[in-house]
Formats: C-alpha cells, sequence, structure tokens
C-alpha cells in the first residue's frame, strides 16, 4: 500500500492546480425531481456525499442542513433539503446499506439530516476513519483531495448562503465537487490498495 504525506502545507497547497466537478449538476426542488434522481442514483455502488447549511454569525444562532449532495462520477444532484426535507425515496437511499456513500465528517451530517427526519443510515464511509490507514494525518476533505488527487478544491462559495431562492451556478458547481471529489478521493485509495 502506498503511503501517502501525512500533511500538506498551506503554500503547497496553493500552488496545485484546480480540480473542478465538470459533469451535469440537477437542483432537485420537487418531490418528483427528487423521485427521478433517487431512481438515476440507486443505480450505482457508490457516491459522493456532501451537505451545506445556511452559514450562521451570531452566537447561538443555528440553522438546519439546505443542501444534501449525491454524485455519481458523473451526475449530481443537489436536494434542496429546506424546500423539499427529505422525501420517503431519499430517505430510502440514505439508509441502503448495499450503495456506499463516501463524505467526510458525515457523523456531523448525519447528526444534521435527523434534525430534518430520522433515518437510520446505512452505507456511509467517513474519509477521515479511513485515510490514516494511508498515513494521511490531515483532516479537510480540501488537504485530502491535495494529498490524494494532487489538485486543489476551491472553499470559496462555503459561506454562501444555502438557502437562496435560486442557487448561483458558482454554488452548484461548487456543492456538487464537494461530494464528487469524496467519491475521486475514495476510488483513488481503493485502486492504490489493489495495485500493491
Amino acid at each position: 500500500m502506498q503511503e501517502f504525506a501525512a500533511h500538506i502545507e498551506k503554500e503547497d497547497l496553493h500552488s496545485l492546480s484546480n480540480i473542478v466537478f465538470s459533469g451535469k449538476i440537477e437542483v432537485v426542488n420537487s418531490m418528483a425531481k427528487a423521485e427521478k434522481a433517487v431512481k438515476y442514483l440507486s443505480r450505482f455502488e457508490l457516491l459522493g456525499f456532501d451537505t451545506e447549511t445556511k452559514p450562521a454569525f451570531h452566537k447561538g444562532q443555528k440553522h438546519k442542513i439546505a443542501l444534501l449532495q449525491l454524485s455519481s462520477d458523473s451526475s449530481a444532484y443537489l436536494f434542496r433539503l429546506h424546500a423539499i426535507g427529505i422525501p420517503d425515496c431519499l430517505a430510502g437511499l440514505l439508509e441502503r446499506e448495499s450503495i456506499k456513500k463516501i463524505g467526510a465528517a458525515v457523523h456531523d451530517d448525519i447528526k444534521g439530516l435527523q434534525r430534518i427526519r430520522k433515518i437510520k443510515p446505512g452505507g456511509f464511509i467517513d474519509l477521515q476513519h479511513i485515510v490514516p490507514k494511508y498515513g494521511i494525518e490531515d483532516k479537510s476533505v480540501q488537504k485530502i483531495a491535495a494529498i490524494v488527487l494532487n489538485a486543489k478544491i476551491s472553499k470559496s462559495q462555503r459561506l454562501t448562503n444555502w438557502e437562496n431562492e435560486q442557487l448561483t451556478g458558482l454554488q452548484q458547481r461548487y456543492a456538487a465537487t464537494d461530494a464528487w471529489v469524496c467519491r475521486e478521493i475514495y476510488v483513488q485509495l481503493v485502486n492504490n490498495n489493489q495495485n500493491d
């Protein structure tokens, strides 16, 4: 098994070229779109996973998860949870053990999702629990991506309003990239493991 660098310095991170999801992005803001999205996503054994929450700038202020992202290798679906909640079809997908959902710090995401609807999460894999086996000590997705994929993901949209009536193109691309890159990191680690 190839050992990766334990850490990456800020200067080295900034010198890397950007990696951006270039596939199809679908915003899911109705039950009909949710059912269509889940039908598509259910065909895959491996999905990238992430969530976005409207930032809180005042002490004690807390928002529910606004966006849930699930991505295959070529299509990303952005579920607007503040608008549609977690429909039955999506809850079923999140509970399905046979579909691996790859994210980072997934425990926090799941806790946030359970504030919207009680689900029994199944098939979730947390990159933060896997990367130490490869000698990686950094825990942020940005740093893990830099170490494993040798590329940089932008964090410029992180503190934008995820409850806006319309998500901007930049927000959509950012959200899709965050989920997709988790899947890409996992695939790279698994392939690396098999090549030994």
